[in-house]
């Protein structure tokens, strides 16, 4: 049996917002598997979210580079040991540094920048992770840092047209998604993008719990396709309500109405969103 610690017990409480009793209980159940100890909790009723990543005490910042007419963008974690070093302004700078090397040459060494930055800084400095995107065809790349630099968002939008690209209403729309995503924290553009392991998953977690025992399975199915109905909503980008427009219509309605009206196909192809530590969970 694998000891149950005071500091696992508030690590899923964070995760999940379930008491402190239910998750001492989920954990023993658990053997102190930590993601089993989750699900266990969604089951049950008692976890309030599925968080299955905690973030990471590490410290650090996300940076943003795009190139010239949003052809190219780059986003980058680094992480530091101290909130203040990640607030300082040479640091920063750094990371910016660091991000536009990447756009210029995605197999950059940048191994003597990291430990030129550590002998100035006196910190250990680690380059987390970086993603960048070139544009395929029509379409800009754009990026958004929100305050603090603790989460970054890199995404592509696509068009039909190359004069689209060029239109203000379509930059609008491009920079509206970037905070979406910052905000809505959705994991793929859309459900057809969502593997059948985790519909399964949510499937399986729906029907296993309380409220749904006993009930007949043509109740049972219906019930569970709302279930994933609502998941989808959060899960996929095109499917969240347009924050901006306090989710009257949804991402997928929004972006078909600013095609309409720029008379042309506009796609989300992709996106990646960063949050400070949450690589290392």
């Amino acid at each position: 049996m694998a000891e149950i610690t005071a500091a696992n017990v508030a690590k899923l409480r964070e995760m999940t917002n379930a008491g402190m009793m239910d998750c001492k209980k989920a954990l023993t159940e658990a053997n102190g598997d930590m993601d089993a100890a989750v699900d266990i909790l969604r089951k049950k009723g008692a976890a309030s979210a599925a968080k299955k990543a905690s973030r990471d005490a590490r410290e650090g910042l996300i940076a943003q580079f795009i190139a010239a007419g949003g052809k190219a963008g780059v986003l980058v974690e680094v992480n530091c040991e101290t909130d203040f070093v990640a607030r300082n302004d040479s640091f920063r700078a750094f990371c910016d540094d660091l991000a536009k090397k990447i756009a210029a040459d995605p197999n950059v060494n940048l191994e003597p920048d990291r430990e030129a930055a550590v002998a100035k800084i006196g910190e250990n400095i680690k380059i987390a992770r970086s993603t960048r995107m070139e544009v395929n065809g029509n379409g800009l790349v754009a990026a958004y840092i929100h305050t603090g630099a603790k989460v970054g968002v890199l995404v592509e939008v696509g068009a039909g047209k190359a004069e689209t690209t060029g239109k203000d209403e379509f930059k609008q729309l491009v920079k509206d998604i970037t905070l979406q995503i910052a905000a809505g924290h959705p994991h793929s553009v859309s459900r057809e993008e969502v593997s059948a392991d985790v519909i399964a998953k949510e499937r399986e977690i729906a029907a296993s719990s309380d409220r749904l025992k006993g009930k007949p399975p043509q109740a049972m199915e219906k019930i569970l396709q709302g279930v994933l109905e609502k998941f989808y909503q959060t899960y996929c980008l095109v499917d969240q309500g347009f924050v901006k427009r306090n989710s009257e219509v949804s991402v997928k309605e929004h972006v078909a109405q600013v095609g309409k009206q720029l008379g042309d196909d506009i796609t989300i192809r992709r996106f990646v969103r960063f949050q400070v530590g949450e690589s290392a969970a």
